[in-house]
């Protein structure tokens, strides 16, 4: 933007609010050219200020801390000026974009997060050279809508370069072990996505299995310390070839309509927490069984299986258990990141109390909340979306949203 667009824009700014402090009135067409002016203005400052903290690097060791001073803000805004004449240094024509006020810097500032998160500077260079067409894309686009679709690039950037990575990790695959001071013998492994979620997923198969019923007097009370020692006799058990077979591996698909993938489609969660190549998924999901939940705000909109089953069961069903694993990844309790696999299934209404197996009044909860609702009179209630009302015995209540599916 040249100087003379510069004051054109400035000129328009101070128009509309001398007509406002004036008293006559300013009509709203003005003030929205006087705020996309503002916009503009602000993105020619912000591609300014970036410009003039990288001139200020070839003379200044440290840089940040002047520019900081300068403009009387912080050394981490001075970062991201920084930060954001690297990316223009890779996108050039951004740095164009940016000085015209057709993007903004949030704008900028999503392409170099994009960036920094991918795995390797073979994906970063994919990644600009795509952008490098996408400045049309950027212009007419909010902030969060260009975050989405360069979330889209990045996702077919790793898809691409996914296998190339599997056979890395493969390669890196490691077990080691040694005797500690206690006589212990540890055991420390490093395995491939593909070869850790089996691993994982037997084990967790065969602590279902062990120790539904009961566990070894030698198991902990800590919470923690009770699932490492069952896991790690459930291994042992494994490699002596004793513990029960275990049947196809099982996969839960949630398909979450009140989310969308920045493609016009719902959110879709394969329920694996590590990323594996597209093609190597479909393989492993056509020796498993493939069970998809779809989910709305916390409401189960389909599952298969029966999910009311009244007074006739005490414990949650495979396909209860299956739909709540679909709302929740971890614990309910809010804050607590104790994964679903590792929670109890509890009612809402007790089921000495009259209360049903019905999916509307179960909910996941570790060890840990399980003993604050029975023993230190905890009492939850549950909305019509799952929103959970938390009653302290202090008086205090805490109330939620409905759940979101977080990271396991």
């Amino acid at each position: 933007m040249d100087v003379s667009a510069v004051v054109e824009h400035v000129e328009q700014v101070a128009a509309a609010r001398a007509a406002g402090r004036d008293g006559h009135g300013v009509d709203s067409l003005q003030v929205q050219e006087a705020l996309r002016s503002v916009a503009r203005l602000q993105a020619w400052l912000s591609s300014s200020r970036t410009e003039l903290t990288s001139l200020l690097s070839e003379h200044d060791p440290f840089p940040e801390k002047t520019a900081a001073e300068c403009t009387r803000g912080s050394t981490r805004d001075a970062i991201k000026d920084r930060d954001r004449s690297e990316t223009i240094d890779q996108v050039p024509a951004f740095g164009g974009l940016l000085d015209d006020g057709d993007i903004t810097e949030g704008h900028l500032d999503a392409l170099t997060n994009t960036a920094r998160n991918l795995d390797n500077d073979e994906q970063r260079a994919e990644l600009f050279d795509r952008v490098g067409d996408l400045g049309d894309v950027a212009s007419v686009a909010s902030v969060d809508e260009w975050r989405r679709r360069l979330g889209m690039e990045a996702k077919n950037i790793r898809r691409r370069d996914g296998i190339d990575k599997l056979e890395r990790q493969k390669r890196d695959t490691r077990l080691s072990s040694w005797t500690d001071g206690d006589g212990m013998v540890c055991i420390r492994g490093r395995f491939d996505p593909v070869t850790g979620r089996q691993l994982l997923g037997r084990i967790d198969n065969a602590v279902a299995s062990l120790f539904a019923e009961s566990v070894p007097d030698t198991c902990p009370t800590d919470p923690i310390g009770k699932q490492h020692h069952l896991n790690a006799l459930a291994l042992a058990r494994l490699v002596a070839g004793d513990a029960p077979r275990s049947g196809r591996p099982e996969y839960i698909v949630v398909v979450d309509t009140s989310s969308g993938d920045g493609n016009g489609g719902p959110t879709v969660d394969w329920g694996i927490p590590i990323d594996i190549p597209q093609r190597v998924l479909a393989d492993m999901m056509s020796d498993g069984v493939v069970h998809t939940v779809v989910v709305r705000n916390g409401i189960v909109l389909h599952a298969p299986g029966q999910l009311d089953l009244g007074r006739s069961t005490r414990l949650a069903s495979p396909a209860q258990r299956r739909a709540l694993r679909a709302l929740y990844a971890t614990c309910a309790i809010p804050g607590c990141d104790t994964r679903f696999d590792r929670c109890k299934i509890h009612h809402i209404i007790w089921w000495r109390n009259g209360g049903t197996t019905d999916l509307d009044n179960l909910i996941p909860v570790c060890i840990h909340h399980h003993t604050k609702i029975h023993d230190d009179d905890w009492h939850i209630e549950l909305g019509p979306n799952r929103e959970l009302t938390l009653r302290f015995p202090d008086g205090t209540i805490h109330n939620t949203g409905p759940p979101t599916r977080r990271a396991a």
